[in-house]
């Protein structure tokens, strides 16, 4: 995982926030979900980055990565 991705998880009351890794507080708080994948996803675009979206348990439910591919295909 690196260091500039992004991550959309559940907080209390079913808000959900966009932090990137390794960051103590959430960047920007959302109340619906949707809402905060839209915001995390043109971030990772414009910073050509990994984006993680968790489920309500914490676990990873989607992964996308933007940028350009570091083991692109031979041939």
């Amino acid at each position: 995982m690196s260091r500039n991705s992004l991550h959309v998880v559940p907080i209390h009351r079913g808000k959900w926030s966009v932090r990137k890794a390794g960051a103590a507080r959430a960047r920007v708080v959302f109340k619906t979900r949707y809402d905060a994948v839209a915001f995390a996803r043109k971030l990772a675009r414009k910073d050509g980055s990994e984006l993680y979206v968790h489920a309500q348990d914490g676990t990873v439910k989607q992964k996308d990565t933007y940028g350009p591919d570091p083991y692109p295909p031979n041939g």
